[in-house]
């Protein structure tokens, strides 16, 4: 396999980077701008890193999630899952193929999601009107589960990229993790009352939103009988130890009440460092990796879904899709290009992905998902920037199939 990210670096500024997976968008009104089957002994909340603290902001209020306004994605509604989803297939002769996307008329289950840190607001916990970043990611992670469930995705006062950028350089700041963690759980009791009725639900959640999902399922959801409703937990881009959640990591795809989660980072470059970010869990153990193309183990072809514009400012550019080829869709589809697997190295776990680089293959060898700063790759974020996309399709596929299960229907026609 070929490296999965060896674009040249453009210049950023000096801050730390984002860490969302889609373009940080600059747009922002004045108004915005002011202040505003494996089970373990049970353990507390993972430590999180020591931070310093500053005297605490004035926090917006608590969100009413009986009120729509408070909800990103909700069934039945023009917001931020209704967007344009449509791909173009990029074959390995360098033929295009436009797809449209098709919503579920009638889907079975749900999907509750929970999104990664993309906050522009300048306090450290957001407020909570959500601006073209926080739909942005929505629309990106969330709404392609709409071809399979009805999909749930609130609002929260979410640690912001300022509070990150704070943190990462060591100065004070008063953004508060336990607020956003009361949201997302105010939110799941809120859809439990009034929209879940019984259905099978998948958590979803990438980054800061697996993060609090992977709390949500420890102290709320698995001591509760509502952990019968849990088709399964998708917590991407966070590290999840081997005893941290009674869910068992997920090793069929027809199994449910199982957890699928994975940090990703380049095949053929360096395992997460020591004392990295991600790759290991908070007892010092690797991270759960469970690869959604191959859940048994082993190397396998994703199927991977990317924006077709890249993973945007916080990322190298990406370089043209193939030779001659024009993308006119939002996203792109480059079937048999990207294969991955779960390993174990110098004690980290994690997803290593790569590309199946063929002379022969009129597409590009270069998929941007690095997090740059500076002009340099930051090696302890891996290929954060494309946690989900690297295995978009596959998801949304497990999503059905364990649903399935969980109602004990069969495995829909072109499913494994």
């Amino acid at each position: 396999m070929m490296p999965l990210v060896l674009a040249t670096a453009v210049a950023l500024p000096a801050a730390p980077p984002s860490i969302a997976p889609l373009p940080i968008l600059a747009e922002r009104s004045a108004r915005r701008a002011a202040p505003r089957s494996g089970r373990g002994e049970r353990r507390g909340p993972p430590a999180t890193p020591s931070i310093p603290v500053a005297p605490p902001a004035s926090p917006a209020a608590a969100p009413d999630y009986a009120d729509g306004a408070a909800w990103l994605c909700r069934p039945g509604r023009d917001d931020a899952c209704a967007g344009n989803l449509d791909w173009t297939v990029v074959r390995s002769d360098g033929r295009t193929r436009p797809e449209r996307f098709r919503r579920a008329k009638s889907p079975a289950f749900d999907c509750f999601y929970v999104y990664p840190t993309v906050s522009l607001d300048p306090s450290p916990n957001s407020d909570l009107t959500p601006g073209p970043e926080e739909r942005a990611v929505v629309t990106a992670q969330a709404a392609r589960f709409g071809s399979e469930c009805r999909v749930f995705a609130p609002v929260y006062r979410q640690v912001t990229l300022a509070a990150l950028r704070a943190a990462m350089a060591g100065r004070p700041t008063a953004a508060d993790r336990a607020m956003a963690l009361a949201d997302v759980t105010a939110a799941w009791q809120d859809y439990l009352a009034r929209d879940n009725g019984g259905r099978g639900v998948v958590l979803v959640g990438h980054s800061q939103g697996a993060g609090l999902l992977k709390e949500l399922m420890a102290h709320t959801i698995e001591p509760s009988a509502a952990r019968r409703n849990i088709v399964s937990a998708m917590l991407i881009g966070t590290n999840v130890g081997a005893t941290e959640l009674r869910s068992p990591p997920c090793r069929a795809d027809r199994q449910y009440g199982c957890v699928v989660s994975y940090v990703s980072f380049a095949a053929d470059g360096p395992p997460p460092p020591p004392g990295g970010r991600f790759g290991r869990a908070a007892d010092g153990g690797p991270a759960l990796c469970t690869n959604p193309a191959a859940l048994a183990g082993g190397r396998a072809t994703t199927d991977a879904v990317f924006a077709a514009a890249g993973p945007g400012a916080s990322g190298a550019p990406q370089a043209d899709w193939g030779r001659g080829v024009t993308i006119s869709t939002p996203f792109v589809r480059v079937p048999g290009l990207i294969s991955a697997e779960c390993v174990r190295r110098d004690g980290a776990g994690y997803l290593a992905v790569g590309v199946n680089a063929d002379p022969a293959d009129a597409r590009t060898d270069t998929v941007s998902g690095a997090v740059v700063a500076n002009g340099r790759a930051l090696p302890e974020w891996g290929l954060h920037l494309i946690d989900v996309p690297v295995a978009m399709g596959d998801l949304v596929r497990l999503a059905g199939t364990q649903a399935a299960a969980w109602r004990g229907a069969p495995t829909p026609r072109g499913r494994r």
